[in-house]
This record gives structure tokens, sequence and C-alpha cells, in this order.
């Protein structure tokens, strides 16, 4: 019964100890993983899962909109697709469609994989 102790130990020490950028690239994997254990409810039938998770999804996504900073001309370009993809979540959650929840996975994975790609130059 340790081990899950540890890794729950391991988690929050890595939360706390993230930069701003390492805790944006944490959310949008969050993100992710919810839309994908939507997906899989859905699939599953499982209606309470799907909509839990997709709820999850929506509440990275709000914390997002929430917190650009709109003092620079692209946050109103993250604003757009921000809204878009809460609208879609909407959408997706009262049809239970799996196609929606995949397109905004798709969009999610782009949008990790950029800031993945801008963190990294950064670095360097």
């Amino acid at each position: 019964m340790a081990l899950p102790n540890a890794y729950a130990q391991y988690n929050n020490s890595k939360i706390l100890t993230a930069s701003p950028a390492e805790l944006t690239l944490m959310l949008y994997d969050g993100a992710i993983k919810f839309c994908n254990i939507a997906i899989l409810a859905i699939e599953q039938k499982n209606i309470e899962k799907a909509h839990i998770n997709i709820v999850k999804t929506e509440k990275i996504i709000d914390y997002f909109r929430q917190t650009l900073d709109m003092s620079y001309p692209v946050a109103e370009d993250f604003e757009r697709v921000y809204s878009y993809l809460s609208q879609r979540l909407t959408e997706a959650n009262v049809k239970k469609d799996k196609e929606i929840l995949e397109e905004v996975n798709q969009h999610l994975h782009s949008m990790r994989d950029t800031w993945n790609e801008v963190m990294k130059q950064n670095k360097q």
C-alpha cells in the first residue's frame, strides 16, 4: 500500500516544483487524457463517465480562457480557439458524440505539441 502513496507524493512534488510552462503542458496532457477517457466511455455506452470527463476537459479549457493575458494580441486568437473548443465540448456532451470529441482531441494534441516545442526552443 505504500506504493500508491509514494506515487501520489511524487506527483504532488512534480506539480509543486513545475514551472508555469510545465504546468501548462500538464494541463494540456490532462485535457487530452480526460477527452480520451470520455471517448472510451461513449464507446462503452457509459454516459455518466463520459459526462464527468467531458466536464473535466471543459474545466481545463475554461481555466486556459480565464488566465489569458489579453495584453498580447495572440491571446485573442487563443480566446477564439478555446471558445470554439468549449462550444464543441458542450455539443459533444449533449449528444454524447465521439466524433466531436475526436476533433477536440486533435486540436488539444496540436496545441500541446506546439507548446512543447516552444518550451524546448526556450531552453536552448
